[in-house]
């Protein structure tokens, strides 16, 4: 009976939430619809695109026709089957590199902010050392001794996303360590590892949520990034920033499709996934909820205002 009670409030929670999101959000709601069709794009991506990613049509930089929606490339490459496929390569590096990196700052955050002295100040001005450079400029770096490859990119990506956003999570866990229920945890003879698991975690989950949502169009700019300066997945497997450079560049004038269409789609893809972030955070940040301007304080000011008179 509890696990059908829990089912239910879960279902509810759901539920409710996707009503808010309909209600308060209406950019976060096309954003979050747009985002599931890239998504369903990357996973069909072999049944969608109609010629294979490398077939060569014989036909060399054809412009867009019903034949050919977006165009051919220098070497007679069908444009739209290689921007399908290019989805697969930047949701698959956009959703795994930031579910890495929110792990990974979940772990240091967490584990930084509620051990703290000297554990907390030796870690902290080695996530500042880091920081200090440019990412970019570390993700060559790390690209260029480790190798291209997808999972190389994707776990890079991760690593060092994770390090910049564990002092968010550290903030949130150290406000947490005021709470009477932390400390009473404590007092009790909690372990570290129990008062972690069971009430520090399931308290940040929200804001990792949140942190994760608006993770993902950097870690897809950033992959489109390296890919663009010849250091992400090495053709010939397309990806939307490799297909913007080489070749792209040299026809620019002579063939512009072939620029415009990737980039057209990597644009609508961080859009949509930036304002789907926008509106979880909203919705799901405890902090936002009833901010200045939301539904909620509508309600509010006229339930006040009913009251004073």
């Amino acid at each position: 009976m509890a696990d059908k009670s829990s089912e239910r409030n879960k279902d509810s929670k759901l539920i409710e939430v996707a009503k808010r999101m309909l209600k308060e959000q209406p950019l976060g709601t096309v954003g979050a619809f747009i985002t599931v069709i890239m998504l369903l794009i990357a996973i069909f991506a072999k049944y969608l695109a109609p010629y294979g990613v490398n077939q060569m049509t014989g036909v060399v930089l054809a412009p867009p026709s019903l034949k050919f929606l977006m165009g051919t490339d220098n070497l007679g490459r069908d444009i739209l089957s290689r921007v399908i496929c290019g989805a697969r390569i930047s949701v698959t590096v956009g959703i795994f590199a930031t579910l890495i990196g929110v792990i990974i700052s979940a772990m240091i955050g967490m584990l930084s902010a509620y051990i703290g002295g000297v554990f907390d100040l030796i870690l902290q001005r080695f996530i500042d050392a880091v920081m200090c450079f440019p990412s970019l400029v570390i993700l060559m770096v790390l690209v260029s001794l480790v190798g291209p490859g997808l999972w190389q990119i994707t776990i890079i990506l991760g690593v060092v996303g994770g390090i910049g956003g564990s002092r968010m999570v550290r903030g949130i866990v150290f406000s947490m360590k005021e709470s009477m229920y932390l400390q009473s945890a404590v007092a009790i003879g909690g372990s570290t590892s129990t008062v972690i698991k069971n009430h520090v975690l399931p308290n940040i989950l929200a804001p990792l949520i949140v942190i994760f949502s608006m993770s993902v169009p950097g870690t897809i700019l950033a992959e489109a990034g390296l890919s663009f300066l010849g250091f992400g997945v090495p053709p010939p497997t397309p990806t939307w920033g490799g297909m913007l450079s080489g070749p792209a560049r040299i026809y620019m004038l002579e063939a512009p499709w072939m620029a415009f269409f990737p980039g057209l789609a990597l644009a609508i893809l961080v859009y949509s996934v930036n304002m789907f972030g926008d509106a979880a955070r909203d919705i799901l940040d405890p902090k936002l909820r009833g901010g200045v301007g939301r539904y909620g304080v509508k309600v509010k000011q006229k339930d006040i205002k009913h009251e004073l008179k």
